[in-house]
């Protein structure tokens, strides 16, 4: 069963790195396109399929992985099962042989340099994120294609889909419907309920309440997993910019002067960057992360997580589940107001969005109140607006990685600024998530996940 589009499993995802938009949602739009070749008895005709990437796809898609990703989804793999320690053996074949098995059944000839086209100077109408199949039979005549748009967090739609333009169109069919952060204050009153028990609510329309349970603690798990790999890997990361693993040096370097937070209180930070770093190199480096709510800011939620559990006071798997919950109601006010992709508005749909999450989250695992739930969340956005993603090589990496450590430290200082008040403030989450709108729009596209502006530009590549 595929998850409900106004369901916060729509934003943890479990998958592989560099990135949501660029690797995840590709392999999936790959792999939907021979599944729709098969229930439309077109599969065995197809002795060829063209791929074209255009916009962000195009431009930053080497360094993102997209044309690994293509090939994978083709051959039947699918993000949360793909294990990247057997996935490079079987791109190193399909590259040398020119053959790939469609859904690992079927063999056609795939010529990466002739089959995958980067149309660099073209942007498809919908989302800065298209890519376009097209099946051929043994003749060269056209079978059948089918153009998706990759729209953050590793969702997918067909072109169909997209100019719907109704992201979260069964939203209203739920117990607890709501469109923005008002409606959800509002309803809290109503029924006297926290923002996380209403997003409860909606979610036990498609499980119970154990399985939802079941559900959120694997997700920590995962990120917790993601993190201890991190702080133990050591190494370069891929790509050809040469980037120095830091987690394992952090962590060593930690472990061993435990003597430091005696006398530095902010020591703590240093463990919040470590958890940060741990999760975005894993992601750089094309590991398991959890989409939180997209891989380019994956490490945010779970440092702000780490944090939560191991230094604040008597932390428990319910102020996890509380935590989750929350920051998922607020990404899906994103998701529907604004934008996840830093494509379509820059690094803040994605480091900007993760940290209003888990500020609100935070504040939620903590037993704050709705109003002081909804500041934190409108605090850890507005000191991101306007933030450009500009990756230096087209990689997950510069600047990338360090950002999800400083919007782990905000998130946690947002939580920190709003539950010092009552919860009332001048600027709304509403009217936060509506400047972030218009400001992406506002932006060029070179700041908007092309590398061809800011540091992409101005950092020489050695």
């Amino acid at each position: 069963m595929s998850v409900p589009n106004s369901s916060i499993f729509n934003l943890f995802t479990i998958g592989i790195g560099p990135s949501s938009s660029h690797t995840m949602g590709p392999m999936k739009a790959a792999r939907q396109f021979v599944l729709l070749l098969e229930n439309n008895k077109e599969y065995d005709r197809t002795v060829r399929i063209k791929v074209d990437l255009f916009g962000s796809l195009a431009l930053t898609g080497k360094g993102h992985g997209t044309d690994k990703a293509v090939l994978l989804g083709l051959s039947g793999e699918q993000p949360h099962r793909a294990k990247p320690n057997e996935t490079e053996p079987m791109l190193a074949e399909i590259r040398k042989s020119k053959r790939l098995k469609l859904t690992g059944k079927r063999m056609i000839r795939f010529n990466e340099k002739d089959d995958l086209v980067f149309n660099y100077k073209e942007t498809l109408p919908a989302h800065s994120n298209g890519i376009r199949f097209t099946a051929l039979d043994d003749n060269g005549s056209l079978i059948r294609r089918q153009t998706y748009y990759s729209i953050g967090g590793g969702v997918v739609l067909t072109e169909e889909e997209a100019e719907k333009d109704t992201p979260l169109q069964d939203a209203q069919s739920l117990p607890r419907p709501f469109s923005s952060a008002k409606e959800l204050l509002e309803m809290g009153e109503k029924h006297g309920e926290s923002i996380y028990e209403m997003v409860l609510v909606n979610e036990k329309c498609w499980h119970t309440e154990a399985e939802i349970r079941e559900k959120l603690l694997h997700i920590w798990q995962v990120m917790q997993d993601c993190v201890k790999i991190g702080c133990h890997t050591e190494g370069i990361l891929p790509g050809g910019l040469n980037v120095r693993r830091r987690a394992p040096i952090v962590f060593n370097d930690l472990v061993s002067n435990p003597e430091r937070a005696l006398r530095d209180p902010l020591s703590i930070i240093d463990w919040v960057n470590l958890y940060a770093l741990a999760v975005n190199e894993e992601n750089a480096a094309g590991g398991r992360v959890v989409t939180a709510p997209t891989n380019g800011a994956a490490g945010i939620i779970p440092a702000v997580l780490h944090y939560f559990k191991r230094f604040t006071a008597n932390p428990t798997d319910d102020g996890i589940i509380r935590f989750l919950l929350t920051a998922g109601a607020i990404g899906l006010l994103y998701k529907q107001n604004a934008s996840i992709s830093g494509a379509e508005v820059g690094c803040q749909g994605e480091v900007g969005v993760a940290c209003s999450m888990a500020a609100g989250g935070l504040v939620a695992a903590l037993g704050g109140g709705n109003r002081h739930v909804e500041s934190a969340a409108e605090i850890g956005m507005e000191h991101n607006l306007g933030l450009t993603c500009d990756p230096v090589g087209g990689l997950v990496q510069i600047p990338c990685i360090e950002r999800n450590a400083m919007g782990a430290i905000k998130a946690i200082n947002a939580s920190r600024i709003s539950m010092q008040g009552d919860g009332s403030h001048m600027v709304s989450l509403d009217q936060v998530i509506a400047t972030m709108r218009e400001t992406g729009k506002d932006m060029k596209s070179h700041y908007k996940e092309t590398a061809q502006g800011g540091l992409a530009v101005n950092v020489i590549e050695c």
